[in-house]
């Protein structure tokens, strides 16, 4: 499973990109608004430190600007992902870019008809948001079982990119069922060391090491 993160604020990336646990970033307004900065000077500076793909989504809502904030935005670098919402203009503009070569996230997905148009629309990404789902108590798994099984039954090369990430276990779920990308905040992601009984053996492995006065430096 890839993991990208989902943040604009560079240290945060820097730090996990250097233990080899940044696959991608993703980034929206509202995560650029937060960084305070220029979204095409953060943009940029995220992209000159990650490989991977790095989404940066369009501000229209008419194919026709995404489309032309799409070409600007991949003059950025050679790793962006241009982020379209999964409406009618969405997948217009969709087709478009991923017909000239263009690697596109379509965002905003909350159902399995809604990522079967996306995958016909020639979407290199579909974004499945797990926690809004949650939010208005419905399943966000569910969903990203079902793409999976929509997607496998015809081949369709669209990757899954569990999106809305709010806990360690909607990681550990997207992971069993298949999903080929999660995407979280950094906080989410270093969550995931965490255990109880982790805590507690390194606190009797601390307390022996003390009592026998034990020091290899």
């Amino acid at each position: 499973m890839k993991f990208f993160v989902d943040t604009a604020e560079i240290d945060a990336i820097a730090e996990l990109n250097d233990l080899g646990m940044v696959d991608g970033v993703t980034t929206n307004p509202s995560l650029i608004k937060k960084s305070g900065r220029d979204i095409i000077e953060v943009t940029k500076e995220i992209c000159d430190l990650v490989e991977g793909p790095v989404s940066a989504e369009v501000t229209a809502i008419d194919a026709d600007t995404m489309i032309a904030e799409g070409r600007k935005l991949l003059e950025i670098a050679e790793n962006i992902t241009v982020k379209v919402p999964l409406t009618w203009d969405g997948l217009k503009a969709c087709k478009t870019l991923s017909d000239a070569g263009h690697k596109v996230n379509v965002t905003l997905c909350f159902s399995a008809n809604q990522a079967l148009l996306a995958a016909k629309a020639g979407a290199t990404f579909i974004s499945p948001f797990i926690g809004r789902l949650d939010d208005i108590n419905m399943d966000g798994m569910e969903l990203i079982e079902d793409i999976r099984t929509v997607y496998d039954n015809y081949g369709f090369e669209t990757e899954i990119l569990a999106a809305s990430i709010r806990t360690v276990n909607h990681i550990l779920d997207s992971a069993r069922i298949g999903a080929d990308v999660i995407t979280a905040p950094p906080a989410v992601i270093k969550s995931m060391i965490s255990h109880p009984l982790t805590d507690k053996g390194l606190d009797a492995f601390l307390a022996d090491i003390k009592a026998a006065d034990i020091k290899i430096l």
